[in-house]
């Protein structure tokens, strides 16, 4: 008879390996669980031990995962959400209360994929309300107090305060398969009005004096990128969005220079007090997931 295994998963291991793989440098994955790199790294190698297998390829710039790793990153990141929930629902440690959370739709599906689960996970007893919306909107949302808190990139409308999460990377997409830079008035898709690549994309063409129209506006992202993908218009988009029927246009194309955004946490100023301890456990969700790297696996460069 073949012999039965009893190799056990430690779930801490599987926490320094979450956070290392999610972050791309044993530096942070160490700050994130308040550990020293050389003890990360450790159970790091217990993992890989125990499972028989290369989970991480190291390099100068930080951390890999490897096909097994991603694939062991999913499954990880489900059992680690199914663990905490059942703590949170059985040992009595769980927050009550309501959160209203906004977040540009641009970085929804991230968002959605990965941090807004493992929080609903960790507080199930917690009534999350996610909104999306462009920045500008949610900053009147936010003056209104609306939401308790949100995520706004700092264009068009700045707020004073809050924290720096990310900075995001903006440039030219255009149809891999069409040339619309020769036009005389170069075809934009866009978001309607408070939306910050709007703002950056107006700005640099009107510096340039480069004449320019919205051939397609919509409030969806995933509509603009179509237009873009086939052939339509040139649009503004994060670099990490780009898809493989895109292609980023240069300033050697005749497209300005584009500034940059970054995108901040705010408070509402007014919270209600039972909502107050759910609005900072998503904070500080918010702030071990996003801060310096964005929703996108990796570093972005600032």
């Amino acid at each position: 008879m073949a012999e039965v295994s009893t190799a056990t998963l430690d779930l801490e291991l599987l926490r320094s390996f979450q956070a290392a793989a999610q972050l791309g440098s044993l530096a942070a994955a160490a700050e994130q669980r308040h550990r020293t790199v050389s003890a990360i790294s450790m159970q790091i190698k217990r993992l890989e031990a125990l499972l028989d297998a290369r989970l991480l390829e190291r390099g100068p710039r930080g951390v890999v995962p490897t096909a097994t790793g991603e694939a062991l990153l999913q499954e990880a990141r489900e059992l680690l959400r199914m663990h905490d929930g059942i703590v949170a629902r059985y040992a009595g440690q769980g927050l009550r209360g309501k959160v209203r959370f906004g977040l540009p739709e641009d970085y929804a599906r991230e968002l959605l994929g990965d941090v807004l689960p493992e929080f609903t996970s960790r507080h199930p007893e917690v009534l999350l309300q996610a909104v999306t919306a462009t920045s500008g909107e949610l900053a009147r949302q936010l003056g209104r107090s609306r939401l308790d808190l949100a995520v706004v990139l700092d264009r068009p409308i700045p707020l004073s305060g809050g924290e720096s999460l990310w900075r995001t990377t903006p440039v030219w997409a255009a149809p891999r398969a069409a040339n619309l830079t020769e036009r005389a008035s170069l075809p934009l898709a866009l978001h309607e009005v408070d939306c910050p690549y709007r703002t950056l994309a107006s700005e640099a063409l009107e510096r340039l004096g480069r004449p320019w129209h919205a051939v397609f506006t919509s409030t969806s992202i995933h509509a603009i990128e179509r237009a873009v993908e086939r052939g339509l218009a040139i649009s503004v988009l994060d670099r990490e969005r780009l898809t493989p029927a895109m292609r980023e246009l240069s300033e050697a194309e005749g497209l300005p220079a584009l500034g940059r955004c970054e995108a901040r946490l705010h408070f509402a100023r007014v919270i209600e007090p039972g909502s107050r301890p759910a609005a900072e456990a998503l904070a500080e969700l918010l702030r071990e997931r996003l801060r310096g790297r964005g929703p996108w696996r990796g570093a972005i460069s600032s």
